[in-house]
């Protein structure tokens, strides 16, 4: 008994907050767009930490320049 009724309290907790009963966002236009830019802050970080992780922002050391490759 206690194994389903924790499962069900699980289940409700979980669906609640994904905002399939209760709405994730505020149905008012100015809240709703302060409330996805508060949310989405966090996702423009990810191509900069991308290119951080695949070294992408690293300078390239193929050089355009010919070098002369002796002791001058």
């Amino acid at each position: 008994m206690r194994k389903a009724l924790l499962a069900g309290l699980l289940i409700v907790g979980a669906v609640a907050s994904t905002g399939c009963i209760v709405p994730m966002y505020s149905a008012l236009p100015d809240v709703r767009a302060r409330q996805l830019i508060f949310v989405s802050e966090g996702f423009r970080h990810i191509p900069n930490i991308w290119e951080r992780i695949w070294g992408l922002d690293m300078p390239d050391l193929a050089t355009p320049y010919r070098t002369h490759g002796g002791v001058i």
